[in-house]
């Protein structure tokens, strides 16, 4: 490699070929580890529990997430989401349903209800206020086994 004599701010500093390889390895394995965290593979769905009244009901935890972000409910019976938000960045101030068109202000410290009849089986996303904490509401037939 031949040198060059370079002035002002912006010299070419020559860095060995093994550093080089270990800087771009550690950013890749960094990039991996954070796709991992925020897209790798979900936990099994939570299913609601049934009250004697028929209204299927889970409380969700709003920590840095959502705790279950998934949840299994049947069609047909009245579904109570209860959010009990303990983060206090404005992220996760709010929770939308955009299948239902229903959104809820999550006040920090509170629990707040929301409660739906979803009629047809299937995923319903919901997420935060800017799309970034999300979960997942799955609907499956009313006579359908638990684990399925």
């Amino acid at each position: 490699m031949e040198a060059v004599m370079q002035t002002g701010p912006w010299r070419r500093t020559a860095q060995p070929l093994g550093l080089q390889l270990l800087v771009a390895s550690g950013g890749l394995g960094l990039i991996l580890l954070e796709l991992w965290w925020f897209l790798g593979a979900s936990k099994p769905a939570t299913l609601a529990a049934s009250r004697g009244d028929g209204i299927q009901q889970i409380t969700i935890t709003v920590d840095g997430g959502y705790e279950p972000r998934r949840i299994r409910v049947r069609a047909g019976q009245p579904v109570r989401l209860a959010f009990h938000r303990l983060d206090p960045s404005s992220c996760v101030a709010q929770v939308l349903f955009p299948d239902f068109q229903r959104v809820l202000d999550l006040p920090v410290g509170d629990t707040t209800v929301l409660e739906l009849l979803p009629e047809k089986p299937g995923r319903y996303p919901f997420h935060c206020g800017m799309n970034m904490v999300r979960g997942e509401l799955e609907v499956v037939e009313r006579d359908a086994p638990p684990g399925e």
